[in-house]
């Protein structure tokens, strides 16, 4: 459980997140990191794939993309619609079991999370 104690750091900065969004309207969960040395992005891929069920099943979900950068950062984007709902989220994810892979797979000092409100948006 690598990423746990530096994920668990990120989400105690989470109050000044909410002032700054207000706690009201839709939110991007955006959490950029790096894998593991070694890990194979399949391998990666997979068990991301594996969080879907429980993801979906969260109350205020609205979207996830997952993107990779030519310097090997990684980026989870969740559209949340808002920002109590998204960390609410965060807390039950972190105790569902099919998140255990993936989390593993994250280098967890190099995990970044912020909450952005989502201002505009074009579909």
């Amino acid at each position: 459980m690598r990423v746990l104690p530096a994920l668990m750091l990120t989400l105690s900065a989470l109050p000044a997140d909410i002032a700054r969004a207000g706690g009201a309207g839709p939110v991007l969960e955006v959490v950029s990191f790096r894998l593991v040395p070694g890990t194979p992005e399949a391998d990666f891929l997979a068990a991301a794939r594996a969080t879907e069920p429980p993801l979906r099943r969260q109350r205020g979900f609205l979207s996830r993309q997952l993107t990779r950068a030519e310097d090997g950062t990684w980026t989870d984007h969740v559209a949340w619609a808002s920002l109590p709902v998204a960390l609410a989220a965060s807390d039950a994810m972190m105790a569902e079991p099919a998140f255990q892979p993936f989390m593993t797979l994250i280098d967890g000092p190099s995990v970044k999370m912020r909450h952005d409100p989502i201002l505009w948006q074009v579909d």
